[in-house]
C-alpha cells in the first residue's frame, strides 16, 4: 500500500486558500469601485420618476 503524500495535500490546501483570498479581494475591489460613484450619481430613471404625476397613465419624454 502506498503511503499518503501529506506535502501534496498541504500544498493543494494552500493553493485553494490563496485562490479564495484573491477572488475575495477582487470582489472587494469591484464593490469599492462600484460604490465610489454611487452616492453622487442619481439613478438613471430619477428624472422620469420626478416628472411623473401619479394620475398620468405613462411618462412623456
Amino acid at each position: 500500500m502506498a503511503k499518503p503524500n501529506y506535502s501534496f495535500e498541504k500544498r493543494q490546501r494552500e493553493l485553494a486558500k490563496q485562490k479564495k483570498k484573491a477572488e475575495k479581494e477582487a470582489e472587494k475591489a469591484l464593490r469599492k469601485r462600484a460604490n465610489a460613484g454611487a452616492p453622487d450619481a442619481p439613478p438613471a430613471d430619477a428624472d422620469l420618476l420626478e416628472n411623473t404625476d401619479p394620475g398620468d397613465p405613462a411618462p412623456t419624454g
